[in-house]
């Protein structure tokens, strides 16, 4: 990208990096010249090769972890997190209506999507409070939400809780709160549709799914990694978005609503 997006020397903390949606959105923002750290669950896969980006393993779930991970990117890289960018995720692929889901699916999917952009917001805005004011004006929280969010998703009710909290409940409330630290600081979700990820590579491979998935997007296409990197980017960017914040970005190809599947007897 060409265009000077203000985000040169700018710190960006990117949450389940080592794959998909995260891994490019690192190799995107190094293109635009940010001080980039990029978080991992267990394993560091691609990140391992890029040795101008500081990679920290955390366990999203665990206090201490993301705390930690928050300190050390601050002494790794340079100094606080100017932008935290809550990309990490999980979707279970078996089909669990909420009448048949198991407790432990439930709990584990809210610790993960839920509880850990918790502590990382937390964490984030402690930190934040003691930067300096160049760290303050770049001040973003990007969330990765989801269509599911929004329009819920059968058979996954833990993830669509999970991601709608996100959108619809942290986002606004954080907005409010960030500029009480950061008075330019902003607050916005990124919430993709179906995007060709190795997470969601196997459910992909079913050409009849797809079409179903498709069926009320105009533009009949799946999201690339990219197209949701590139959104984040203009997003983080304090040049182009500077006077955006609270807002729920679908990036979903104009998708509509959810076909239901399987259809009702």
């Amino acid at each position: 990208m060409s265009l000077d997006l203000g985000l040169k020397g700018v710190h960006v903390l990117i949450t389940g990096a080592a794959g998909g949606i995260g891994l490019e959105a690192v190799n995107l923002f190094r293109q635009l010249d940010a001080r980039v750290t990029a978080h991992y669950n267990s394993k560091i896969g691609d990140l391992a090769a890029l040795k101008d980006v500081v990679s920290i393993q955390a366990d999203v779930r665990d206090e201490a972890s993301v705390d930690s991970l928050l300190q050390r990117a601050a002494e790794q890289n340079g100094g606080p997190v100017s932008v935290l960018i809550v990309n990490h995720g999980i979707w279970p692929s078996n089909n669990a209506p909420i009448a048949d889901m198991g407790l432990s699916q439930w709990q584990n999917t809210l610790a993960v999507n839920l509880t850990g952009p918790f502590l990382l917001c937390r964490a984030y805005l402690r930190t934040l409070r003691d930067a300096d004011a160049a760290v303050k004006d770049s001040a973003s929280i990007i969330f990765i939400g989801s269509t599911a969010g929004k329009f819920g998703e059968a058979s996954h009710g833990d993830y669509a809780a999970s991601k709608s909290a996100l959108m619809y409940g942290l986002t606004p409330t954080l907005k409010n709160e960030i500029v009480a630290i950061a008075p330019r600081g902003r607050v916005n979700s990124v919430n993709p549709g179906w995007v060709a990820t190795p997470m969601a590579s196997e459910t992909l491979k079913d050409k009849a799914f797809v079409e179903r998935a498709l069926a009320t997007t105009p533009l009949q296409k799946v999201a690339t990694p990219a197209d949701i990197a590139r959104q984040i980017a203009v997003i983080a960017s304090p040049v182009l978005s500077g006077h955006v914040s609270g807002m729920n970005i679908m990036v979903d190809g104009g998708m509509e609503g959810r076909l239901l599947f399987p259809p009702r007897a």
